[in-house]
């Protein structure tokens, strides 16, 4: 057993632990380097994003019509009411939606008592209310027919504005997304390698692959975005999704 006098008594010996030490040293560093160049060359990465964008048409058109008559006398106010829906009907039928696919249906019929209500003063007693629902695929005639609504108030049928299907005119509603997701998704996608090769060459480096994507949600919204103006309220929308990935970086 050689120990640390004799090794220290014996020059050869002494030469060969320092010379066996430095490989030791040498060989150490060459790994750790290894190391921490393959885990730096892991972190070079890019996060792009990729955007796509469509026009789409509605094709489906919700449009509620609220009457509201009032009167002292139960019956006359119903009566009102009965002839006010047989207008509607009737205006509705002129404006050419007695074809096929297009549905009319009545709801939300409500009786009040004003004298049960807060502030009765002069006013009639009751107030009856009922909304006629148009439901059809023909977007354009119902936009079209609902700026005649003047008609209707012409022959004394009044109209309230209540907020039970929002702001009072037609919705309309793009109801074939899914149609769009397929080719939105992969164009997003082409845009966000497209970012990432781009910012590859500005780095001298190259893209190696997708390291992780998320796809955002996609989002109907007006096509004019302006003060006032809902999506629900056009007929032509604008749908969007925001593509998100990671691709890494090679040398």
């Amino acid at each position: 057993m050689t120990t640390a006098s004799s090794t220290a008594s014996n020059p050869r010996l002494a030469l060969l632990a320092a010379a066996l030490l430095a490989i030791g040293l040498i060989a150490g560093g060459a790994f750790i380097g290894s190391g921490f160049t393959r885990f730096r060359t892991g972190d070079r990465v890019v996060t792009v994003k990729g955007v796509a964008e469509r026009e789409a048409k509605a094709d489906l058109a919700i449009w509620p019509l609220r009457l509201v008559v009032t009167d002292d006398d139960l019956g006359r106010a119903n009566t009102a009411l009965e002839r006010n829906v047989q207008q509607v009907r009737a205006f509705l039928k002129a404006q050419g939606f007695d074809s096929a696919g297009t549905e009319i249906s009545v709801q939300d019929f409500r009786v009040e008592d004003a004298r049960t209500m807060g502030g009765y003063t002069n006013t009639a007693r009751y107030i009856i209310r009922q909304t006629l629902v148009v439901r059809s695929p023909d977007v354009d005639r119902v936009q079209s027919a609902s700026q005649n609504v003047p008609e209707l108030v012409r022959n004394g049928v009044v109209l309230s504005s209540g907020q039970e299907y929002g702001g009072g005119g037609p919705t309309f509603v793009f109801t074939k997304l899914n149609d769009l997701k397929p080719a939105m998704i992969a164009e997003a996608t082409s845009r966000a390698r497209e970012g990432a090769e781009q910012f590859a060459k500005d780095a001298q480096s190259s893209v190696s692959g997708i390291r992780s994507a998320s796809q955002g949600v996609f989002e109907i919204l007006p096509r004019d975005q302006a003060m006032g103006i809902t999506e629900e309220s056009q007929v032509v929308k604008r749908v969007r999704v925001v593509t998100t990935v990671v691709y890494g970086l090679g040398n």
